[in-house]
């Protein structure tokens, strides 16, 4: 199954409502540490119910620190995020309360020419080419240059990690 097309260059990328439903099963995966060691869960409140919020998503590590990459741009997730001043959990067999500092657009481009990297890694060349074109609209092994010129659409986050573990994961822990 082909990745859904986030390419396009709009605001706002809704997931189709296939990927909606995968999301629990990813959330419920990735809680566990059962999922690839990439994978996390992202919680952070709701900026408008205050319900808390998770989604599965890929850590980038990258010159020593983690770093996450909003896929569909301008999603909920991340305006959740800057709703909540950076403050969220991050479970993967554990949940731990971080800080997501967003980086600035000329901060992006070797973060994200690093998580396809690390998605030719985790998955092959095949699906690495699928999360360049349909993720981010770019040819296979696009050069640092084609990478620059997408940066504005594609948030990305720094995670700082505060001291405390929180507790072992349970998915339906608040």
């Amino acid at each position: 199954m082909k990745p859904q097309d986030y390419s396009a260059r709009t605001a706002y990328r809704p997931p189709a409502g296939w990927y909606r439903r995968l999301n629990g099963v990813g959330v419920l995966l990735t809680s566990l540490g059962l999922a690839p060691r990439d994978a996390v869960t992202l919680q952070v409140r709701g900026r408008t119910s205050g319900r808390v919020r998770r989604v599965p998503i890929l850590r980038t590590r990258y010159r020593g620190d983690d770093y996450l990459v909003a896929l569909a741009g301008e999603s909920q997730w991340v305006r959740n995020v800057r709703a909540s001043g950076g403050h969220a959990v991050i479970r993967r067999g554990v949940a731990r309360q971080v800080r997501l500092q967003e980086l600035a657009p000329a901060e992006r481009a070797e973060i994200i020419a690093e998580y396809l990297r690390a998605g030719q890694r985790r998955s092959g060349a095949e699906a690495n080419a699928d999360q360049a074109r349909f993720y981010f609209g770019l040819t296979p092994e696009p050069s640092i240059d084609d990478i620059r010129a997408i940066v504005d659409n594609y948030p990305v986050f720094r995670v700082s990690y505060e001291a405390k573990t929180l507790t072992r994961s349970r998915p339906e822990d608040g």
